[in-house]
């Protein structure tokens, strides 16, 4: 016992070094949605495939191979690979795109691994820059596809000489070098062919898998020809993993499981079972597991503290710097409002010296009439912050005046917005972050990257069933006729609403790319995907229509009474007719991709706003398609709109809520006093 407190006591002083390494490098973000989702975020469609051939090991080989005796569950087996394989030096196997935009590229690492084909590669899929295969293909101005590095590094395209410049990730291209079967690493090794430093040829000794460059990492994780060492003592001889058993039984090195208690025992496996019947740290085991699981739990404890504690000390530091701006805006307006009094006053004395030199005993009533204002402003009330994360979703219960935030932090916020303007519960149950709202009922429904979908009971605010919807990110909701529709990678699901369940009716299919954008009006439902909106019949779940677009993939849209809106990815707003699907506009002034796209309509006038990454909303009026305000609120990009009784609602990147103010009374806001410009004055005669 006292060896295992002295133990102990060391072990303890242990994580408070790594407490405060860990606080000084921490930060209130884990992560990058967007916006988005977050995005970031978002996987691919893949699948894994192996191919397989038997080959007999050589007798002089350095390490000890031999063939396995089963298949260990692989599909079938394939002829035998040629040596005659080509090597390449570079490819990039998959192209991940992000839920939310960013501006920046990021350069990746280059590749060293050996990567020798299957069979030699198609000539369309080489970079006419490296002459290698593609690796993280992109399109350029000049519209052919060159690797990233190449496009980045070089100035003219080789075929016409234009100048190059990235364009958008080539996916296509992408997904057919990831079928693309290359022979597994463990099963390649370098050869010194003049003229040709770091090529690899195929190892008759080594594994004999060919596997789909997209499952590669897959399946060298757990490849039974993979280097490993000695778990018991790194002197032993290198192994492969399929030798690995057989050599822990004749190893004599195997230590005590306590050993990391003090035991000194060190011996082969027949000593090792002999030494666990005396070993005096044997009874103790429990004890001691208990004690290192109590020690776990503080450090994650700990941890959670310090990051508490982090977000706090940031939450501070922003509203000190709140502050100080507020006292600097404060002073600012002192200063006008002086300025402003003295000049009133000067000039009020000039009126009394005019008056006095006129003689003049009396004035009539100065004449007094109402003007309206027909340009309503947009001002904001306050502001929601609780999220640890951004905001990528808002949905409104206008019943109960009640607004639902989604969030990176995993979590739902529920809002008072009439009359306390607190959180009133936080929502929790999600596994990742939560993408998507929606209200039907008494219902309300989130969509995660956790690829499921929660149903909620607003009375209650508790949560009553959790359905599997999606083999991806669930990224949109809608709801129209007892129906929700739940957009995805490629897919939008149609679920028929019973009660608290969720039925799958069907799944509309022909999508080009992620469907972030969806929306139900009237009996059509739009949905935008890459360059494309997608007009269905929701009675026969038919597509009657299709808008092809610009500016990259569709992140929002707006139906007005006249018009279809959508947001892209490369700033633009395009504007249809409803009736002829003629396109009308484009609408410019946006310098980020615009997330969210919001409506008010009155009988006078149409308004439509959009949220964008630049951080700005703008307000633009559909009667002549300008730009009437632009919006200010928040500190990051603007992920998410909502409207309810005329008011806007909007969340970003900086994990907050704008919140306008009430509307009451609209006429008596909207009226003003105003001086008529005319003196008049009477005289005798």
């Amino acid at each position: 016992l006292t060896v295992h407190l002295r133990v102990l006591r060391s072990r303890c002083e242990t994580p408070r070094s790594n407490r405060y390494s860990w606080r000084s490098s921490g930060s209130r973000h884990s992560s990058p949605l967007p916006p988005l989702p977050p995005a970031a975020l978002l996987p691919t469609e893949g699948s894994s495939s192996y191919k397989q051939h038997r080959r007999t090991p050589s007798s002089s080989s350095t390490l000890t191979y031999s063939p396995r005796d089963d298949d260990d569950g692989m599909p079938p087996m394939t002829p035998r690979r040629s040596d005659s394989a080509i090597s390449v030096r570079s490819l990039h196997s998959e192209s991940n795109m992000s839920l939310r935009s960013t501006f920046s590229l990021h350069e990746e690492e280059e590749d060293t691994e050996p990567q020798v084909f299957a069979e030699q590669p198609s000539v369309k899929l080489c970079c006419q820059l490296c002459c290698n295969v593609f690796k993280d293909p992109v399109i350029t101005t000049c519209g052919h596809t060159f690797c990233r590095r190449c496009a980045l590094t070089s100035d003219k395209c080789p075929v016409d000489a234009a100048k190059l410049t990235v364009v958008v990730n080539n996916i296509a291209v992408a997904e057919q070098i990831g079928e693309l079967f290359i022979h597994c690493k463990y099963g390649c090794r370098a050869t010194a062919m003049a003229g040709k430093p770091g090529a690899y040829e195929v190892d008759p000794l080594g594994c004999p898998f060919t596997i789909k460059l997209s499952t590669r990492k897959e399946h060298e994780a757990s490849c039974d020809y993979r280097p490993v060492r000695c778990p018991n003592n790194p002197s032993c001889p290198p192994l492969l993993t399929m030798n690995l058993e057989a050599h822990l039984k004749e190893c004599e090195h195997i230590k005590c499981p306590h050993s990391k208690y003090g035991c000194t025992f060190i011996g082969n496996q027949d000593t090792y079972e002999t030494h666990l019947e005396v070993c005096k740290f044997e009874g103790l085991k429990e004890f001691l597991q208990q004690t290192d699981d109590r020690f776990h739990e503080m450090q994650l404890t700990l941890a959670q503290k310090d990051q508490d504690i982090a977000f706090l000390r940031s939450m501070l530091g922003k509203l000190s710097e709140k502050l100080d701006q507020l006292e600097k805006n404060l002073e600012l307006k002192f200063d006008v409002l002086d300025e402003n009094q003295s000049k009133l006053s000067e000039d009020l004395m000039e009126f009394r010296r005019d008056a006095s030199m006129l003689n003049v005993s009396s004035f009539p009533s100065l004449c007094l009439c109402v003007a309206y204002d027909p340009q309503q402003i947009f001002k904001c009330k306050g502001t929601f912050v609780g999220h640890q994360g951004p905001v990528w979703c808002l949905c409104v219960y206008s019943t109960g005046d009640l607004l639902f935030s989604g969030s990176s932090d995993k979590t739902i916020k529920v809002w008072d917005t009439c009359t306390t303007y607190k959180c009133q519960k936080t929502l929790e149950g999600h596994d990742g972050i939560v993408l998507a709202l929606c209200i039907q009922g008494n219902r309300l429904y989130s969509g995660s990257a956790d690829c499921t979908i929660i149903v909620w009971d607003i009375q209650t605010l508790q949560k009553v069933n959790t359905i599997r919807a999606h083999d991806n990110p669930v990224c949109t909701l809608v709801s129209s006729h007892n129906i929700l529709f739940s957009g995805s990678l490629k897919a939008i699901k149609v679920w028929d609403i019973v009660g608290t369940e969720l039925k799958l009716k069907k799944e509309l299919t022909g999508l080009n790319h992620w469907v972030r954008a969806l929306v139900a009006s009237q009996n059509h439902l739009y949905s935008g995907s890459y360059q494309t909106i997608k007009i269905w019949d929701i009675r026969s779940l038919e597509c009657v229509h299709v808008l092809q677009t610009s500016g990259g993939s569709v992140y929002s849209i707006a139906v007005t009474n006249h018009h279809i809106v959508c947001g892209t990815y490369e700033n633009l707003i395009h504007v249809w007719d409803i009736e002829s699907k003629e396109q009308v506009r484009t609408l410019t002034g946006h310098v980020g991709t615009v997330y969210a796209l919001a409506v008010i309509a009155t009988p006078d006038q149409t308004k439509v706003f959009s949220a964008s990454y630049d951080r700005s909303l703008r307000v633009w009026s559909m009667d002549n398609m300008i730009c009437t305000q632009t919006l200010l609120r928040h500190q990051g990009s603007v992920t998410a709109l909502a409207v309810s009784r005329g008011r806007l609602f909007s969340g970003a990147v900086d994990s907050t809520v704008k919140v306008p103010p009430l509307v009451t009374a609209p006429p008596a806001d909207h009226l003003r006093p105003s001086v008529c410009p005319f003196l008049f004055c009477c005289s005798r005669g």
